[in-house]
């Protein structure tokens, strides 16, 4: 009795399976909900006779595929205004968000000791000058000693020639002309050092003038300021940043694009970029490319130049749109599709009468969207609302 019993319960527990299965089989092809829209019934929309106020068409064309890089909008250029040299910051000329023109006066140091320099510079030149005047007099009293004491020496020694000289003359001669010579020599070489020493005060002066000048930081560019780092009082120091300037209205793109569509761009291939906060699409021209991936992410580095950048602001979230392909798709009018809940629903005009149908929509392309099923293309639709057709 027991295995009897025992195998009746496994005829009854299998009966009962396969009972439950088709139940639930019937259940999901809507045997048991007759209201409910299946994909690919039609419906009247209105129970009646339906005419729509518009009408447009669906289409059939043949559209590129994108690839979105994600990127942020940066300028072209930024520039760390720095001090040159040490001192305390007397005024800071500028606040974040001020534009400023190149030779723009923005901070200016505490310049008294720079000044000190330059004046005890400028007195060292003078001295100089005066000290290689001095020496070109002493050439000059040396050259005409020298010639006279040569005269003397050549006239003597002609007369010594002609026995109307003694031999102690001709030597009183020869001495004083060798002592007019080493006399000249040295007057030369004093004046060749006073000049060394003018070269060497103007240098001193030259770069007293340069430092004075850094006392006073200016841009170097057309900008805009982003950053103020530096309040009056503080100690500017060589390196240390104390503004950050932007250009102004010349943008770009920096994204990040996957190593297998690196190939697809090169330096000077012309794309879109699409910024979602502004709903606009920009076109650019790819200045560089980054020729090493990022070991993390295996993307590189792209920046592409914006032509247009009208209503941009640096920081912006950007999509680099890559073309990776041609396809081609079914296009409707976005107001041409009714959604109810979950479901997607356009009304199709089908041998005269209008029909509702089940549909699957894509991506969105401006003021149509992409039928994945549900139409073949060409067919007339009911639009709703104003929207364009």
């Amino acid at each position: 009795m027991n295995r009897k019993s025992g195998k009746g319960f496994r005829v009854f527990s299998f009966v009962t399976g396969g009972v439950a299965l088709v139940l639930l089989m019937l259940y999901m092809t809507g045997r048991f909900t007759p209201q409910k829209i299946q994909p690919g019934r039609v419906e009247n929309p209105q129970g009646g006779v339906f005419s729509p106020t518009k009408i447009g068409r669906a289409s059939l064309e043949t559209v590129t595929e994108f690839y979105e890089a994600v990127g942020t909008i940066r300028p072209r250029t930024e520039t760390r205004i720095e001090a040159q040299v040490m001192g305390k910051i007397l005024k800071v000329l500028v606040r974040a968000g001020d534009r400023v023109t190149r030779g723009e006066l923005l901070i200016v140091l505490d310049s008294r000791e720079f000044v000190a320099r330059l004046e005890q510079a400028t007195q060292g030149l003078n001295s100089a000058a005066s000290r290689h005047k001095q020496a070109g007099q002493a050439v000059l009293a040396a050259q005409a000693a020298y010639d006279e004491a040569e005269a003397t020496f050549k006239r003597v020694r002609t007369y010594f020639k002609a026995e109307a000289a003694t031999a102690q003359d001709l030597e009183q001669a020869e001495s004083g002309f060798l002592q007019a010579r080493a006399g000249l020599q040295q007057a030369q070489e004093g004046l060749v050092a006073a000049e060394a020493g003018v070269v060497q005060a103007s240098k001193a002066v030259e770069e007293s003038t340069i430092t004075l000048g850094y006392a006073r930081i200016a841009a170097t560019q057309d900008g805009e300021v982003v950053r103020r780092l530096a309040e009056p009082g503080d100690l500017a120091l060589p390196g240390r940043p104390l503004l950050l300037l932007q250009t102004t209205g010349a943008l770009r793109l920096e994204a990040l694009v996957r190593e297998g569509l690196i190939h697809r761009v090169s330096r000077g291939t012309p794309l879109q970029m699409g910024v979602s906060a502004l709903g606009r699409t920009f076109s650019g021209i790819v200045e560089e490319v980054v020729p090493s991936a990022d070991p993390m992410t295996r993307t590189f580095l792209v920046k592409v130049a914006i032509q247009d950048a009208e209503g941009l602001l640096p920081g912006m979230f950007g999509r680099l749109l890559i073309p990776v392909e041609e396809r081609k798709v079914v296009l409707v009018p976005r107001n041409a599709v009714k959604r109810i809940g979950q479901l997607e629903m356009v009304t199709v005009e089908i041998d005269g009468k209008w029909q509702q149908i089940l549909v699957k929509t894509g991506m969105v392309l401006g003021g149509r969207v992409e039928v994945l099923s549900g139409l073949q293309g060409h067919e007339r639709l009911a639009l709703e609302g104003d929207g364009d057709a």
